[in-house]
């Protein structure tokens, strides 16, 4: 699953990556959590991209959680997410997400590509919130977490937006997950534990005692 992750990446490369149209004055974020607003991008009704800020977790899950993930093997068939798969996909940028590791402790790792550059999550949307899709975790980052978000490469991004396709191959095509050998992992400290903390020492690399 995906259930913390960051987007501190400048604004000017982020849109020269999502192509919206705006520019908007993002902070960064550093420990985004669930139910707080995050920026999305999406196909606005001109035809160009938008940058909208919604709710992560759709509402619907058992005793009125949010969904703040959909598995990629199902995202299609489940009445809580078919229509927005069909009808309402969007990018969730993103530059590292967070899983916890059973040690001694929940040790958190901050994961990400090399080099820290900026990506997508493949994300749907509905009303004022949305969710991130996942699937199985690849062999590097197995041994944290079986599952892991659905990364776009920006090739992809089109396909995935493109509701109006006449199936919905090309974007069940993507629900895969990111080759191993392009992604990289550090230890974090337990400030990233709290939904209160958000700030750079919630991304500095945990140092070894």
């Amino acid at each position: 699953m995906c259930g913390r992750y960051s987007l501190t990446a400048d604004v000017d490369a982020m849109r020269r990556l999502f192509a919206f149209m705006a520019l908007p004055n993002l902070a960064p974020r550093y420990n985004i959590c669930p139910t707080q607003t995050a920026p999305i991008v999406r196909p606005a009704s001109d035809g160009t991209r938008e940058l909208a800020q919604l709710r992560w977790g759709i509402p619907g899950g058992p005793e009125n959680r949010p969904l703040i993930n959909a598995r990629g093997e199902t995202v299609m068939r489940l009445p809580s997410f078919r229509d927005s798969f069909r009808l309402r996909r969007c990018l969730v940028p993103a530059d590292g997400f967070y899983e916890w590791r059973k040690e001694e402790n929940n040790q958190p790792f901050r994961i990400g590509l090399k080099g820290g550059a900026a990506f997508a999550f493949a994300g749907i949307w509905q009303d004022d919130s949305f969710t991130i899709v996942t699937t199985s975790a690849n062999d590097k980052l197995r041994p944290i977490h079986d599952r892991m978000p659905v990364i776009l490469t920006p090739e992809s991004y089109a396909a995935w937006l493109d509701v109006d396709a006449p199936d919905f191959g090309a974007a069940l095509n993507l629900l895969r997950s990111y080759p191993p050998e392009k992604m990289a992992f550090y230890r974090v400290g337990p400030r990233v534990n709290s939904a209160r903390n958000d700030d750079p020492e919630c991304v500095a690399p945990l140092n070894p005692k």
